[in-house]
């Protein structure tokens, strides 16, 4: 019952900080020659209005998420995983609170099939950006699937950590305070991922807890069952929102890790 009012805070939320990394989107409007006759100006005015219109669209756009609660917002000339980061650092810095059904922003960097042979395909290239010889981190990996029964969490798990294993043998687990944290949603079909800093620092990416003063936190132990109570309020690169959780990045939504 939310989720419109989720969709209309992302997007405000997205090009609030897109425009200050970024700077305003471009309008993509070229100035008339004096010397053009009426028509042509006609013409050229009318491909400078259309031509607006799609640069005004370009940046962030609404997705069907495939899932209830779930929105999607895909981005375009916009890291997800830096403008994510962005936003949650503000936040946690000002402790601002810029959002009310918003529970929790994830990017989405990159997405895959959700079927095992096509995930270890994929992953085991998309991985390497942070972990391959002579890269190396501690890292957790957040798991969470919707509407999907055919992708079992512990083999996931199980599979993605044998990848970062092969790509440098001392890459390590650390569910405390990891470098680096493996964000992993599948929702129905499609495989959806990020590789987030700073995780547990943000609380878990959850908006409404950062910006929060830490004597007002809840526990980490007592988030995941209170996150699951609010879940009644986004595909590709981009912004995924769900029943209070919005996600960002060039496609899909993220859902709450365990």
């Amino acid at each position: 019952m939310n989720e419109r009012k989720c969709t209309r805070e992302a997007f405000n939320l997205l090009n609030e900080y897109a425009d200050a990394l970024y700077g305003p989107e471009q309008s993509g409007e070229v100035q008339d020659e004096e010397d053009e006759d009426a028509e042509a100006a006609l013409k050229k005015e009318v491909s400078q209005i259309q031509t607006s219109m799609k640069s005004r669209q370009q940046r962030f756009t609404a997705l069907e998420s495939g899932a209830t609660n779930v929105v999607f917002i895909q981005s375009h000339g916009a890291d997800p995983e830096k403008l994510v980061h962005h936003i949650l650092s503000d936040l946690h810095q000002t402790k601002k609170k810029k959002t009310r059904v918003i529970l929790r922003m994830l990017p989405v960097s990159g997405t895959c099939r959700a079927f095992p042979e096509d995930m270890e395909k994929y992953l085991s290239v998309f991985l390497e950006r942070w972990f391959k010889a002579p890269l190396r981190a501690t890292y957790q990996i957040c798991f969470k699937a919707r509407n999907s029964s055919h992708n079992k969490r512990d083999d996931v798990i199980k599979d993605v950590a044998a990848l970062v294993a092969k790509m440098n043998p001392e890459n390590k687990v650390d569910l405390t305070n990891p470098e680096l944290s493996i964000i992993i949603e599948i929702i129905k079909a499609v495989c959806c991922v990020s590789v987030v800093r700073d995780y547990m620092l943000f609380r878990k990416y959850n908006l409404q807890e950062v910006s929060k003063d830490p004597a007002n936190q809840i526990p980490d132990k007592q988030e995941a069952a209170t996150s699951r109570a609010n879940q009644t309020q986004e595909h590709g690169n981009g912004t995924s929102a769900d029943g209070g959780d919005v996600s960002a990045g060039d496609g899909q939504k993220e859902a709450e890790p365990e």
